[in-house]
């Protein structure tokens, strides 16, 4: 109770929870659930620097098992009317996949059941029997269900399922016991997909689901088209099962176990096909992981393993929403049974969000032609064409154009952390490799002391490159720092550390390039990884960003020209046009256990003498230059990324929040509203220092700034509001003692060096030179000001003074 006034705590201490404990509620520890965090708070990033946003937190959950809850509870204090939290306890339900959800201001009970469809204001809270008995008429679960759906999750390992998760799991099992033959669930990469499978198999092998309702342990099998998807799960996430693991590999294929794992390429070789020796109805369960790659198409050699083993019921996992080139997973599949998108991910802090940085080269952005006559590396006369980006190290290999991608690379992490893990996503193995050799002889230095501090990572390498992937997985491993691939890390590397993405090829295809984007949204915060970089040279981010559909919006993106030495040369404002090619065009279908399509030049190194076969042009002259800075935000109705200053963005932020001056002036001026005019600033990632250094006005006071950039205000600098507050403040200065008025002076000299910002955090400001010489912070209000409260008045007014 505060000051007489019954707050939200008291009325759920009083009266929610002694009525959910009447309701039966109370008959296990676990059965409710209060204050729970369900989400993690949006990670916001401004000016370099970092902060969470607001988590989602329900006043109480409501638990029918340890693992399964049923209802969400919104209460508001005894004051407010019970229909002040309906909608909350909606929104909530529906994030959590919740059915039922109830609101009360701790006399009054609104219920709203989302079976029935009804919102109705009821006596008592349902038991918990009654409304999981609601719910499974509503589902027409079959009466042995509980004994399945309640199985307890595996906790071994300490992660708790996060809320989607446990969403995911309980659909899909609800699908398997409804009979559900195809089953699909959509979740982002970095979402966890194999914490959702590990849960799945376990519960079902737990509790002896099977088929053919026998009382015996299922057979299930984990399918996927590259060993390290199969490998590190059987590893570490499945290692509960034990014994029970098996991997089909080698001809091996014993049938005593339970949990089996595979890849298409050992179960289906060309001299023999090991799956058909399995009887077809011999698995339970079929989990494919990555299922869009190719599974389920009607024309691939991989749909006749599930095809064969067609009484099991077959669960498909994807990251990839429905698209053209994602069609078949969802004709074979049908449609998901549940979905967390990238976009959401990011909102609720789960998932890193992202920094784009576009980088174009001279090339790139007018073109390449070749001089009359010109040769290239081997003597042979290159087509007199104009190249573009989609041609570069497909049909000519321009050996600067490498060059300048890779000192532009270097200069980035000299400026930010050397030591920050980064792939390089290139066309080809060939080209991987003269990226190597590149930015190899740019970080000599390093490579010194670090001799794989680049290396690169391709089918070629073999175990030598799965050494170095594991060193660059692994945290306590400072090096390799820089990997360059082409397509054998679009998927299925589980590095949470990578800082910086780089895109040195075009990427066609959305899912493959929702996979690549993939690699970095892994958090890892006590690694210090927040956020990361896309550093795309190729237009191939911009273009999907601009996808109305794509799910994942970038906290910013950064265009930049530079030349050959990396340097940039200019800040350009208008739109730098990037040629979008067919999509199909760059589709590649990924064969093999992980081997980079398209390339059959062996090595991959670079080459000394002429290919057997020419595959492109090799041009070893030349100079490219990388030549700009711009912001793409997305327009007011959210579906178009468009090419702004960051002046020019800032200022219609500001515009959007307030609709004049006036409005600005008068929420800045009070201390505590600036507070919250701060906050919308930061999480449109607007900063101060970005915007002074952007408009070439470091002694610009901010509200100043942010006034001219919005409504061309004249600007006025820090020190011309001090003057002026000093006048305007006479009589707040008299009032005071000379001690007193000196530390109101000091304040005012604090802020014409660093700015408004300095007043939000008074206590520890007072607590440094030169104020500290004066005291501690209470002994300075207390002895000069005459209390605490009298501080903050005249710190308040001086303020105001400030902005009149």
């Amino acid at each position: 109770m505060r000051d007489g006034v019954i707050t939200e705590a008291d009325t759920c201490r009083e009266f929610v929870t002694p009525r959910l404990v009447e309701a039966g509620w109370g008959a296990a520890p676990h059965a409710i659930g209060e204050q729970r965090s369900f989400t993690n708070g949006r990670i916001i990033v401004a000016g370099g620097k970092v902060r969470r946003g607001k988590q989602r937190r329900a006043d109480y959950l409501l638990y029918y098992r340890r693992d399964y809850p049923l209802a969400v509870v919104e209460a508001k204090e005894i004051g407010l009317p019970a229909e002040t939290g309906v909608q909350q306890a909606r929104e909530y339900a529906e994030i959590l996949g919740l059915k039922f959800a109830y609101a009360t201001n701790g006399h009054r009970i609104i219920e709203i059941d989302y079976t029935t469809g009804t919102e109705r204001e009821v006596d008592r809270y349902a038991t918990p029997d009654e409304l999981f008995a609601r719910l499974s008429a509503a589902a027409q679960l079959p009466q042995n269900a509980p004994s399945y759906l309640l199985e307890p999750f595996n906790l071994v390992s300490g992660k708790v399922p996060r809320y989607y998760q446990q969403i995911a799991i309980h659909r899909v099992i609800e699908a398997i016991l409804l009979g559900q033959k195809r089953i699909l669930a959509t979740l982002a990469t970095g979402t966890g997909k194999t914490c959702v499978a590990f849960q799945i198999c376990w519960k079902l092998w737990n509790s002896r689901w099977n088929r053919s309702g026998e009382y015996r342990r299922p057979k299930i099998l984990f399918l996927a088209d590259r060993n390290i998807l199969v490998d590190d799960p059987m590893a570490k996430m499945f290692a509960p099962f034990g014994d029970a693991r098996h991997k089909i590999a080698g001809g091996d294929t014993s049938q005593s176990r339970d949990m089996y794992f595979g890849i298409y390429q050992a179960l289906s070789t060309a001299s023999a096909d090991v799956f058909r020796q399995y009887r077809p109805d011999f698995f339970d369960l079929i989990i494919i992981d990555e299922c869009h790659r190719g599974s389920s198409r009607d024309v691939s050699a991989w749909r006749a393993v599930l095809d064969y083993f067609e009484p099991a019921v077959q669960f498909g996992m994807t990251a990839t929403p429905l698209r053209e080139e994602s069609r078949d997973s969802y004709e074979y599949f049908g449609n998901p049974v549940y979905t967390y998108s990238l976009r959401q991910g990011i909102e609720d802090g789960f998932l890193a969000p992202y920094r784009v940085h576009r980088v174009i080269t001279t090339v790139d952005a007018a073109g390449w032609r070749p001089s009359k006559d010109e040769l290239d590396r081997y003597g042979r006369a290159v087509p007199d064409e104009e190249y573009q980006t989609k041609d570069f190290e497909r049909v000519v290999a321009l050996r600067s154009r490498t060059r300048a991608m890779a000192r532009h690379l270097t200069d980035l992490l000299k400026g930010t952390d050397r030591f920050a893990k980064t792939l390089v996503f290139c066309v080809d193995q060939e080209h991987a490799a003269e990226m190597r050799q590149e930015l190899i002889n740019l970080n000599s230095d390093l490579v010194k002391q670090y001799p794989d501090y680049v290396c690169r990572v391709t089918a070629d390498e073999a175990a030598i490159g799965l050494t170095h992937l594991s060193h660059f997985q692994d945290v306590d491993k400072p090096t390799p720092v820089i990997l360059t691939t082409s397509q054998l890390l679009t998927t299925g590397v589980d590095a949470e550390m990578v800082k910086n993405v780089v895109l040195a090829r075009v990427v066609g295809s959305r899912s493959e390039f929702k996979q690549i984007i993939g690699r970095g949204t892994r958090l890892k915060v006590d690694y210090g990884k927040e956020y990361f970089n896309i550093i795309d040279f190729t237009g191939t981010a911009t273009r999907h960003f601009a996808d109305p559909d794509f799910d994942g919006d970038p906290t910013r993106i950064e265009e930049v020209k530079v030349d050959e030495t990396g340097d940039v040369v200019e800040t350009v404002a208008d739109e730098i046009p990037v040629v979008a090619e067919p999509e199909a065009e760059y589709r590649v279908e990924l064969e093999g256990d992980g081997g980079d399509q398209g390339d059959t030049s062996g090595g991959g190194e670079i080459i000394s003498d002429p290919p057997v076969e020419p595959r492109k042009f090799y041009i070893d002259g030349g100079e490219v230059e990388v030549i700009g800075h711009l912001v793409y935000d997305l327009d007011t109705d959210g579906k178009k990324l468009q090419v702004v200053k960051y002046t020019d963005y800032s200022g219609r932020a500001v515009r959007t929040l307030y609709p004049s001056r006036e409005a600005l002036q008068s929420a800045w001026a009070n201390p505590d509203t600036r507070v919250e005019v701060l906050r919308e600033l930061s999480e449109r990632g607007i900063s101060f220092e970005e915007l002074a250094a952007s408009s070439e006005q470091p002694d610009a006071d901010p509200f100043d700034l942010l006034c001219h950039l919005a409504w061309n205000a004249p600007l006025l600098t820090r020190r011309q509001r001090a003057e002026a507050a000093k006048r305007q403040a006479q009589d707040l200065f008299a009032q005071h003692g000379d001690t007193a008025r000196e530390i109101l002076a000091l304040l005012l000299d604090r802020y014409v060096e660093r700015g408004i910002l300095q007043f939000n955090a008074l206590s520890e400001l007072m607590k440094v030179q030169p104020f500290d010489r004066y005291g501690s912070p209470s002994e300075i209000a207390i002895r000069h000001f005459g209390g605490v409260l009298g501080m903050k008045d005249a710190v308040s007014r001086l303020q105001t003074a400030l902005y009149p």
